[in-house]
């Protein structure tokens, strides 16, 4: 079984809440017994999440030598120029490790996206766009870490796409889940 989540906000990637901790689970979402997430978003970032029963699905879907693409938008501060576009895209370093090669765009025109609850902080005197990033490995908080060093913090941040599947395709509200049919764990596999 394969399933397709729209994570919320605010809610773990886990099941087992954290001690001490204010945020909701993956318990708190309905799935079906037996299942787990294939890789991470942290409590703080939105959007697809897959989830399965299936353990060989792991290592396929989130080694870096298998080169199966990730895509985030990321909501960052101020507008990134060429030179900044190009650090992310060629690897930046992140604590002792430097970033594989990555695609980094200005979204073009800028996306409509669900509000955010609670919505990002806004600062009239400093703008704001939003960058398509596509990965193919998946360190700890990397995407947040990568805008930070070329100097444009995240203010929020979604995963769009896995492989070929696309969030929006699924027409999922934030916290809702479907299993996926043959077809579209095609598109996650492709």
């Amino acid at each position: 079984m394969l399933l397709a989540l729209h994570k919320p906000y605010g809610v773990l990637s886990q099941f087992t809440p954290e001690p001490g901790s204010a945020w909701r689970t993956l318990a708190d979402c309905g799935l079906p017994k037996g299942v787990y997430p294939i890789g991470r978003l942290d409590a703080d970032s939105e959007g697809l999440l897959l989830l399965s029963d299936e353990r060989t699905l792991v290592d396929r879907l989130l080694n870096p030598r298998n080169a199966h693409s990730r895509e985030y938008w990321v909501q960052v501060e101020r507008i990134p120029d060429n030179a900044a576009l190009q650090k992310l895209r060629t690897g930046v370093l992140i604590g002792d490790y430097r970033t594989l090669p990555c695609e980094a765009s200005l979204l073009t025109p800028q996306p409509t996206v669900h509000e955010r609850v609670p919505p990002i902080r806004v600062r009239k005197s400093i703008p704001d766009c939003w960058l398509s990033l596509c990965l193919i490995e998946g360190k700890n908080r990397q995407v947040r870490r990568m805008t930070a060093a070329v100097g444009h913090p995240t203010l929020r941040l979604l995963r769009v796409r896995i492989g070929h599947l696309k969030l929006d395709t699924l027409a999922l509200p934030p916290g809702k889940w479907l299993e996926l049919s043959a077809t579209q764990r095609q598109e996650v596999l492709a």
